[in-house]
Parts: structure tokens; sequence; C-alpha cells
């Protein structure tokens, strides 16, 4: 890389002293590749620009490939055709510079539509080539940490992230086009709320105060029900200070709704409407090819209850505390955890909710269907935001969706009394739920003035960007995952 590094640097001097700007500042018209191409017109003018792929010599004359995010475009560079100054700087070129070029189209003797160049802008230099040529780069961990590489090499990455503005534009535009409006809550909370889950602590110094990094947005979109908002979603960053695998990332994506005088039957019909809605415009029909599975989207979709997944694939009811146990211990499901000031110890017991939870998510979520299915109708102690069910007060209105077995989104009845919502949260404390650090006394309060019946529905953008795209991590959706720090 040292030798290279130094010939295109020699290569950037000879551009100086030639009067050459390489790092030019705009270069105008451009038309996108694919326009030229698909409007194609024998002899027609035509201004463009993009990246040199390919450099194909022929004495006095070359073929060089030009990229841009539409395609690859041919152009024809013949000495005589163009300027002495522009030929020498043709003769200055590498594969991974940026140039603009003005010419006329033409077909070559094979049927390629090529620009025949007659004038050329050097743009950019590039001081380090391109990855293996331009055939690829396959380092999977090289292509998470030089996203800007793997972008540049591997067409279908670009597709992805795409398709992945397309996915969420898709979203936005079906939610307001029914009624709902787009807002902002804060990223740093002085209180973590709204999910169970460790916080990223960081530290205000003019105030003197720690605040939590958002680990959801609830609490603060609940508080613009109050206020007469009675429709909105925010599509968000959330951060959670806990594991990294090809399903999570601490810093992830989601669309979160709430909606007055609706519940959870309602946030189904949403979600089934959303997900249904972005695959027809994006697919050829409502059925996913991922890995090796055949997914159908076709409404209406399965409705099967939490209670029921558990006894039939752990074998147990819920209420049987000690069996559970005893399932969870046989499926080295821990029940105890280390405390952070003695990781030596045995530690406290975790509570019976992660265990059970721990095994359902062991036993039952390995054996759902591959199509889309709503989980429905939660234990009520694993759900501190929500109401309880209508006819089973051990229950809360709550769903998950699942789509090829992965967690897409969760959705609520949501809870609105406030000597309810107090207590939740004193009994929380109590415990010492994860990521509780005291109780949200603004948020009961906003409550105390009034929260209409509501549902609330999160949808996970990077799993369903996976689902939709077909791929098997998150870090493929992911422009920037959180990595380790190389050594």
């Amino acid at each position: 890389m040292n030798k290279e590094y130094e010939i295109r640097l020699e290569k950037l001097n000879k551009l100086k002293a030639l009067g050459v700007n390489p790092y030019t500042y705009d270069y105008r018209p451009i038309t996108p590749f694919a326009e030229l191409v698909s409007n194609y017109v024998e002899a027609q003018p035509a201004s463009t620009a993009g990246r040199i792929i390919s450099i194909r010599g022929h004495g006095k004359a070359a073929f060089l490939d030009l990229k841009d995010r539409t395609g690859k475009l041919q152009i024809y560079i013949k000495k005589g055709q163009i300027s002495d100054l522009h030929y020498q700087v043709y003769e200055l070129l590498d594969i991974g510079d940026v140039v603009g070029v003005k010419g006329k189209l033409f077909k070559t003797r094979t049927g390629e539509i090529t620009l025949q160049v007659e004038d050329l802008a050097f743009l950019t230099k590039a001081l380090l080539p391109l990855p293996e040529k331009w055939h690829g780069l396959q380092d999977v961990n090289l292509r998470y940490r030089q996203r800007y590489l793997d972008l540049l090499s591997n067409p279908e990455v670009q597709k992805t992230f795409m398709m992945r503005s397309r996915i969420v534009k898709l979203l936005r535009q079906y939610l307001d086009e029914r009624g709902f409006i787009e807002v902002e809550t804060p990223m740093m909370h002085p209180i973590p709320g709204g999910a169970a889950a460790r916080p990223f602590i960081t530290h205000h110094n003019t105030l003197d105060m720690d605040l939590y990094l958002r680990i959801a947005p609830e609490l603060y979109l609940k508080r613009l029900l109050v206020g007469g908002l009675e429709k909105v979603y925010e599509v968000n960053r959330n951060f959670r200070n806990e594991g990294i695998s090809v399903r999570h990332n601490p810093e992830f994506t989601m669309m979160e709704l709430y909606q007055a005088y609706a519940d959870y039957n309602d946030m189904m019909d949403i979600t089934e409407g959303i997900i249904i809605s972005i695959a027809r415009n994006i697919l050829p029909e409502l059925k996913i090819t991922w890995g090796a599975e055949q997914i159908d989207l076709t409404p209406p979709w399965q409705r099967v209850t939490y209670m029921e997944l558990f006894e039939k694939h752990c074998q147990t009811t819920w209420q049987n505390q000690a069996e559970v146990i005893a399932k969870a211990k046989a499926n080295k499901i821990p029940t105890t955890e280390t405390s952070p000031n003695d990781p030596k110890g045995g530690g406290r017991e975790r509570s019976f909710e992660h265990i059970a939870g721990d095994l359902f998510e062991a036993l039952a979520e390995p054996n759902l269907p591959v199509n889309p299915v709503f989980v429905t109708d939660y234990p009520i102690s694993i759900c501190p935001l929500t109401k309880v069910k209508r006819n089973n007060p051990e229950l809360a209105e709550r769903f998950e969706l699942f789509i090829n077995r992965m967690e897409i989104a969760n959705a609520f009845s949501e809870l609105n009394n406030p000597l309810d919502q107090k207590e939740r949260f004193e009994s929380q404390l109590k415990n010492k739920a994860e990521g509780m650090v005291t109780i949200d006394e603004d948020y009961v309060n906003a409550l105390m003035h009034g929260m209409p019946p509501a549902g609330g529905l999160g949808i996970g953008i990077d799993r369903l960007v996976m689902l939709l795209t077909n791929n098997p991590s998150i870090r493929d959706v992911i422009l920037f995952p959180t990595l380790r720090l190389m050594e």
C-alpha cells in the first residue's frame, strides 16, 4: 500500500504542476448514468461524472468504466479528440479517481452505450486503491469498519441501504396519510424509562447532572397524548447498554407511535397494515425469501396467546414457579445474577419474571412459525406500562409480532391510570428492575391530568429491513454498527 500511495502522490503532484486542481469544488451538469442509458439517442450530447472502476488502454485510446449510484457507464478517450492538457490528465488517472466528462453518446460494435469524451475534468484524486481490484470486499470485519469501501465494492450493499431509506419513507407515508404527525423527543433523559434496559450514562457539565441516553421514547410520546396530540409517531434512535449479536446493536432505530382512543387490537391492524403496505411497494408478491425460509405475508396473520405457547413448549404453566425454575436450570438459564460490586460472589436471585421470560425465549420462540404471528396477552407482571386484560387481571393487553421467529414489533393497550402506574413504578424500584433508578414523577403527574385511552406500538426498523432485504445480521443493515476498537 505504501508503494501504491507514493505512486499516486507523485501523480497528484504532476496534476498540480499542470495547473489542475486535484480536488475541485463542483461539476455541473450531471446526468445519472441510468438516465443516459434509458434515454439514449445516438450522438446526443451528455455531461456526467463518476468514479473510475476500470481502465483499458489501447495505444492512444482507452475505454474506462465509471460508476455512479445508478450504475456503470463506459467512456471512450482518444488522443486528438480531447485537448493535449486533457490527454495528459488522462495519463495520470488511476482506478478510484473521480472525473467529470462531457461528450457524445454512441454504441460500440458490441452494442454497449458509451460516451466519447470531448472534455475531461479531474475532480478527486484517490490516494489509496479500491479493495481487491474491484472484485468486492470480502473481509466481513473490514466491511463493517470501512463501510465506505464496502459500499464502493459491493453493489448489493448499496442496494440494501437505498432500500432501507425507501422502507422508512414508505412507513412515514403510511402514517402521514392516516393522520399521524411525526414528532421529536429528547435523546438525553434525566430519568431512564419506557423499557427495562440498562442505559448509557453521560454527564452535562454546565448543569452538573448525569443524563441517560434514550432507551425508549415512550414516556415522552405519551406526554404528548396528554397534551392533545392524539396520533403521534417518531422514528427514533435508542441506546441500550447490552449485548451485541446478529439481532442486537447497542444503538438501533425504532418507530414508535401512539394513538388516542385505540387499544392493542387497533395496533395489530396498524402493524399488519404498515408492513403489508411496504411489502407491496417493494416486493413482487407478499412472499419473502430469507435464507432458506419462504415467508408468506398474506393477511390475516395468525394470533396466539403467550400462555398457550408457554404451556405447549415449556411443558408447564407460568403459575407453577418451582417447575419453571427447575426447567430453567435444566436449560442452563441463570437463576442468579452476580453483583457488580462482587463479581465473584453468588449474587442475588433473579426475578421469577426474568427467569420465566428467558425460558419462553429459549423454548417457545424457536418453535414459532416462520410466517407472521402475533403473540398476545403477556403476563401482567412483565408489563409495567400496560393495561390489564379486560377479562383476566393476570394478563396484559400486549402483543409482540414475530416474523421468521424474530421479534419485529411490540404493542400495548397503554396504562393511563396514574395511581396504578405509580404503584407499578414503586414495585419496579423496590425490585431493582433493570434501568430503574427512580420514579419519573413528572410522567405520573402528566397522567394525573388525564391521558385518553390509547394504543402504542414500536416496530424495530433494523430488523424489518433485515427481513425485507434478506440480510441475516443487523450489522448488514446499519451503516456503521458498533464494533470493538481495533488494537
